[in-house]
């Protein structure tokens, strides 16, 4: 569970976060609003890439904000950036168990672990090919999978499902929806794909100019009118 309490980020004279309270409880979670709404400023927060002014964040109880980074990756926290970080000259199964180096070891062993979360991402069949030779589709994937080793708690999912076909968004919406039972971690998605979020999240949070503008069940939040004039565009 992810809660924030009277959250503030300032940028100079602009407050990119203002004053957020929240809280999330579902296994998927999605995170929307307009381009500049803070979502991005609110995940750096959260993996500690950006410092607030006031408030507090906990997850699971744990105030996450007294942590380092490389404190919250112990944790359990983990991103996906928008821009896939796949080191090209590695294969699949080493950019992968590369990640095994910096965070806490998870039940079984090494090849064990990374055979089971490219299991769940389908990867298996492409675990020797270089990252070089992957299309986009098989890199989100990896960078879902280098996130699902070692014990995560918290998966901040930014905009995976950006340039897929639908195929592959399908695809991406079974793996998203079976996170929280292949390994138990809470997942906090950002994504423009309206669909993705209404198909995969249970509650979803819509920030804009840094504020919350509304939370709740995915599918009511999006019927919102609010919602639909500053997000979906449609007219008052």
């Amino acid at each position: 569970m992810i809660r924030i309490e009277n959250l503030t980020v300032r940028f100079g004279g602009v407050r990119a976060i203002d004053a957020l309270s929240a809280e999330l409880a579902a296994p998927v979670c999605g995170l929307i609003g307009p381009n500049g709404a803070g979502k991005t400023t609110l995940v750096n927060v959260l993996s500690g890439l950006v410092w607030a002014a006031e408030g507090q964040v906990t997850v699971d109880g744990t105030e996450l904000l007294a942590l380092r980074p490389a404190q919250r990756v112990r944790f359990g926290l983990r991103r996906s950036f928008q821009t896939e970080q796949v080191v090209e000259d590695l294969s699949v199964w080493d950019n992968v168990q590369a990640v095994l180096d910096h965070v806490p070891a998870g039940a079984g062993s090494a090849f064990e672990q990374v055979a089971r979360v490219l299991g769940h991402v389908g990867l298996a069949g492409a675990a020797t090919r270089a990252g070089a030779r992957l299309n986009l589709f098989e890199r989100r994937m990896v960078e879902i999978a280098k996130a699902l080793v070692g014990r995560p708690r918290l998966l901040l999912l930014d905009e995976p499902g950006a340039g897929l076909t639908e195929h592959e968004a399908m695809r991406l919406r079974e793996v998203l929806l079976g996170i929280p039972a292949f390994c138990g971690a809470q997942v906090l998605l950002i994504d423009h794909d309206v669909d993705l979020i209404a198909d995969t999240c249970a509650e979803t949070l819509v920030l804009d100019f840094g504020r919350r503008l509304a939370l709740g069940p995915t599918r009511e939040v999006l019927q919102d009118p609010a919602v639909q004039r500053a997000y979906l565009g449609a007219e008052a």
